[in-house]
């Protein structure tokens, strides 16, 4: 028989992570599932078999959620390397976002948001949030590439990244060609000439 003054073995930090964790997983999944059907806080909370009090415990907003999501899983997928050389480093940005973006719930959810984030202010406005994010990702590589010396101190940095993801968004968006890993490191490479 378990004494009452013993601590329980499971603590309440473990639940609220597995908390977490169910509500952006399921925040993502409807997001890449949601076909144009708006996803709302009532919906996220009933996928991950919470109360929709939880989510409001931890985020204002829907938005609040799909942004944390969406930047959880790209933490998860798109790891920002430092090997200590820029064109590896580089090669493997843009090898993991090619890759992660064909992935599900990644992609989906992804193309869902920008095409919801046309019709909503406050979503075009996470969205802003989220893509300098993963800017301030690209444009961290190049500026540890140029203190090496391996970038001409006269590149500019902003354009750089302009080209890596208006490559990156035209090749999603319109599905004209691939967005693989063969593709990344050539383009990294090019990039980088």
């Amino acid at each position: 028989m378990h004494d009452s003054n013993e601590p329980r073995p499971h603590t309440g930090r473990r639940r609220n992570e597995a908390a977490r964790r169910a509500i952006l997983d399921a925040a993502l999944e409807l997001l890449a599932d949601a076909d144009g059907a708006p996803v709302s806080v009532e919906t996220i909370a009933r996928a991950a078999g919470v109360g929709k009090q939880t989510l409001y415990r931890w985020w204002p907003s829907k938005g609040a959620v799909l942004l944390d999501a969406l930047t959880d899983r790209a933490a998860q997928e798109v790891p920002a390397p430092d090997t200590g050389s820029l064109r590896e480093d580089l090669r493997a940005l843009a090898v993991a976002t090619f890759e992660a973006s064909g992935r599900p719930p990644s992609g989906p959810a992804l193309r869902t948001l920008v095409r919801e984030a046309a019709r909503d202010a406050h979503l075009a406005d996470l969205m802003r949030t989220f893509t300098q994010a993963r800017r301030d990702d690209v444009r961290a590589v190049l500026e540890r590439g140029r203190e090496r010396g391996e970038l001409a101190a006269d590149r500019d940095l902003d354009l750089l990244v302009d080209q890596f993801y208006g490559f990156f968004w035209y090749r999603f968006l319109l599905g004209h060609a691939p967005l693989d890993a063969r593709t990344a490191v050539r383009f990294a490479d090019d990039l980088l000439r």
